[in-house]
């Protein structure tokens, strides 16, 4: 059954509310917001790779506000054990038996902090949560609640003491992309309110957070053509075979993007992909699955000049519509 145009108008205004909600804690980032919500809606998950106090943890409590969930925020640094992330048991001596008491993962929306701060052991600990929303300790498994996110960030100036996220852990992350400082207008406005602390306060819950579930059970049913998935695999192909590229991108990541494009496309009203959705998701969907070759990076290359090589050279199939 696919989505008829009724259920996409539906679909938009629900995540418009989202969008205004959360836009009051985030003045001026109404882009980046909207692609953070399409990551929760589809079940996936946002890399940040921004500078300090740009507003990644506000935009964690905020997106959590707006749909009535919890957040949490985890500082990743060199000592951190996997327990301070999944949680731990604890024998309790009255009641004879080891109870569990759970992490911070079992919240909405967890903030992972630099999380290339800790070591791999550690990061690795938010590999299963992350791919199959459940917690394994002590050979018990643990069921996170929905909607769940993971948004991490990284520094993008200072390494000193950090360790690279793997190829696999970073696949994980459905999207990549930053925050940036606001515009003058948007920083004006922040600065005439210095008197509240915190912005995410004013947020107000726009929807449940059942029907986040339910908007991401009636994405699935967004119609994309053969035509559609024919383009998202040669622009894999060519990535895979690109000269500047070492790694291309996987077959996890292309279900990822056509996932993503779904949401996108039904936030927008439409009950169908077009190639301009493919396109406007590229660089935030593949920029951080494509490594560049050191030969390319050493030349000065950037992924965002490869994703565009590489849709030149891929032609958008003509029917845009049903």
């Amino acid at each position: 059954m696919t989505m008829n145009e009724e259920d996409a108008r539906h679909f938009a205004a629900a995540f418009e509310r989202m969008v205004d909600a959360v836009s009051v804690a985030l003045l001026g980032k109404q882009d980046v917001v909207r692609l953070a919500l399409t990551c929760m809606v589809s079940g996936g998950h946002l890399l940040l790779e921004d500078l300090p106090g740009t507003g990644k943890t506000s935009l964690a409590r905020a997106i959590a506000r707006s749909v009535a969930g919890t957040s949490a925020r985890i500082q990743f640094t060199p000592d951190l054990l996997p327990s301070d992330i999944t949680g731990v048991q604890i024998y309790d001596q009255r009641q004879q038996r080891f109870e569990f008491v759970p992490g911070p993962v079992f919240h909405s929306i967890v903030l992972a902090d630099e999380i290339n701060r800790a070591s791999p052991k550690t990061q690795s600990a938010l590999l299963e949560v992350m791919e199959e929303g459940r917690v394994t300790v002590d050979g018990q498994t643990h069921e996170v609640g929905r909607p769940f996110m993971v948004i991490a960030t990284q520094n993008p100036i200072d390494n000193a003491g950090t360790y690279p996220l793997p190829e696999a852990q970073i696949d994980r992350f459905l999207m990549r992309t930053a925050l940036g400082y606001p515009d003058r207008d948007s920083l004006m406005q922040v600065l005439s309110g210095v008197s509240l602390r915190d912005r995410t306060e004013l947020v107000q819950p726009a929807i449940t957070a059942p029907m986040v579930e339910e908007l991401g059970r009636v994405a699935d049913h967004v119609m994309v053509r053969d035509e559609v998935l024919g383009y998202v695999s040669d622009i894999a192909d060519v990535s895979r075979e690109h000269p500047k590229v070492k790694l291309g991108v996987s077959t996890r990541g292309c279900l990822a993007y056509v996932r993503a494009a779904k949401t996108w496309a039904a936030a927008d009203g439409r009950p169908f992909v077009t190639p301009d959705d493919i396109r406007r998701l590229a660089v935030p969907v593949l920029g951080h699955r494509i490594r560049l070759s050191q030969e390319a990076r050493l030349n000065g290359d950037d992924v965002e000049t490869v994703i565009d090589d590489i849709f030149i050279d891929v032609k958008a199939p003509l029917r845009r519509a049903v």
